[in-house]
């Protein structure tokens, strides 16, 4: 496993694939990269040389922000607009979705596991109140035998 900015990176796999395990480096800039250093796109990672590795981190760290670096200017920018209290910086604030998507329906990811909220009807209220008074009887029944 070769290691690039902190990450193992599979020998088994082609360059290009390879980099996009790395934090802020997709295809495109994946391709990029490798054009710019002029490295086979179809290489496998444990076949790199070590000056072909050099070549590619040194054009990563003088081109892009990438891994920690990548992840700690994200996190100030969202810090800032909570903040200063803007619309996104509220929906940040909230765990809601930031870019307009709706929220009537789906956005479960952001939201968590639905909840339900409102009225009951009387019957399940009532199949409610019997199921919890069991469990009391239940409760009272086994602190008394355990006597």
């Amino acid at each position: 496993m070769t290691r690039i900015f902190g990450v193992s990176l599979p020998d088994d796999k082609r360059v290009e694939y390879g980099l996009t395990l790395i934090y802020g480096i997709g295809w495109q800039r994946a391709k990029e990269i490798l054009k710019a250093t002029n490295i086979d796109p179809n290489k496998k990672i444990g076949h790199l040389s070590e000056e072909e590795l050099r070549k590619i981190t040194d054009f990563i760290e003088k081109n892009y922000k990438v891994e920690g670096e990548l992840r700690e200017e994200i996190m100030e920018n969202i810090k800032r607009l909570k903040e200063i209290g803007c619309y996104r910086g509220i929906r940040h604030i909230r765990g809601l979705p930031v870019r307009g998507q709706r929220t009537r329906s789906n956005a479960r990811t952001k939201r968590g596991k639905r909840k339900t909220v409102g009225a009951l009807r009387k019957e399940v209220w009532a199949k409610l109140e019997q199921e919890k008074q069991k469990k009391q009887q239940q409760a009272a029944s086994s602190k008394s035998s355990k006597k």
